[in-house]
């Protein structure tokens, strides 16, 4: 069972101090945040995913297994399939993925095998979240890429798409 508090202050897992990005981590959560608003329009869960390299976007995604009859439509690996066809290479090293919601094991492992450098995501997910919430995956020792990362970032704002999205849903 998980008692982490529903407001949680942000975690980081950093080895080392990360460089000042161009723009704040919270204005590219911002940016996620809009893009999960488009999965909501189409009936699919909120949540959206941002790639930032170099201080530009080079892919983002939203959700849409139910849309695209794909469970792997997820919105991180559709910003990592956007990011990947950008940069005409899977692998995205120096890149930093922003998801408004703790990825499941899918993703984590999908951000791994793309040699993302850091993670920042929003709300934590008690039921599938791998990278803390659950289990933490990205501390497993025969991983064979160190991915850094940060939740809570904007944690009520994405808490309350969710939130409120599932609420409409239930007709609550």
């Amino acid at each position: 069972m998980n008692d982490r508090p529903l407001n949680p202050k942000p975690e980081t897992r950093n080895p080392e101090p990360e460089p000042q990005p161009e723009r704040s981590d919270e204005a590219w959560m911002s940016r996620a945040l809009a893009l999960a608003e488009r999965a909501a329009q189409t009936g699919e869960v909120p949540v959206g995913a941002v790639i930032v390299k170099d201080g530009r976007v080079i892919g983002e995604g939203w959700n849409r297994p139910i849309a695209g009859h794909d469970a792997t439509a997820h919105a991180e690996i559709m910003a990592l399939r956007d990011a990947g066809a950008a940069e005409n290479n899977y692998r995205l090293l120096d890149a930093t993925l922003y998801v408004t919601l703790e990825p499941c094991m899918m993703c984590a492992g999908a951000m791994v095998h793309a040699r993302i450098r850091r993670l920042v995501f929003g709300a934590y997910d008690p039921k599938s979240g791998v990278i803390c919430s659950v289990m933490k995956l990205l501390d497993a020792p025969h991983l064979n890429h160190r991915i850094t990362w940060e939740g809570g970032v904007l944690v009520e704002a994405c808490g309350e798409k969710l939130s409120g999205f599932f609420k409409a849903r239930r007709g609550a």
